[in-house]
């Protein structure tokens, strides 16, 4: 006969003294851990290309950029994830190994991570009072999609062509991306 064992939700604390040690990233949802599985080399040039284009933009200025193995926190779900590209203003979210507070999240959409970023992640960004923009960027396709948030704090989408540009503003840290530039070096070639 099978025993019913007690159900934990695993604690912030303890995620985080975990992570520190783990050979392979792990992100919290709600408790429960989830291994991150690896990515592809075009799933990588993407996300560089982004980070290399939110870097260049931030130079000099208070806004800061990070890429796939700095964590956003989402403080009322107790919830961790590791976007591909993020860029963070707030000179208050400073903490060394996770951010509260990104303007502009970036998600390259794998096979293995599709649905979960498309779905669970933008409902969970979406409650980020700080944030503007959330790109998803197909790493098998040409194909993207940007959510913004208007000044009255409606939510709009856009799927972009290869005449389309988002233009991202973020206290005073501005820069135009382009499918061009998303998918640079990746052998998706923009018609």
């Amino acid at each position: 006969m099978s025993h019913a064992h007690s159900y934990e939700p695993t604690h912030e604390d303890d995620y985080l003294r975990q992570e520190e040690t783990a050979a392979v990233k792990h992100e919290l949802v709600g408790g429960e851990i989830y291994a991150m599985a690896g990515a592809s080399e075009r799933h990588n040039r993407i996300a560089l290309n982004i980070a290399f284009h939110l870097r260049s933009a931030t130079r000099g200025k208070p806004c800061r950029a990070f890429m796939a193995d700095m964590k956003l926190r989402l403080a009322a779900s107790a919830t961790y994830y590791y976007p591909d590209a993020m860029l963070v203003c707030d000179p208050a979210d400073d903490h060394p190994i996770y951010k509260q507070s990104p303007c502009f999240i970036a998600e390259v959409l794998s096979p293995a991570t599709a649905s979960v970023d498309v779905r669970e992640k933008w409902a969970a960004y979406r409650g980020l009072t700080s944030l503007r923009y959330y790109l998803l960027v197909d790493s098998e396709r040409l194909w993207a999609k940007v959510f913004f948030r208007d000044a009255h704090d409606a939510w709009f989408e856009q799927e972009l062509s290869a005449d389309d540009r988002i233009d991202v503003a973020c206290d005073g840290t501005r820069l135009t991306l382009t499918l061009d530039d998303l998918y640079e070096d990746t052998g998706l070639l923009v018609v």
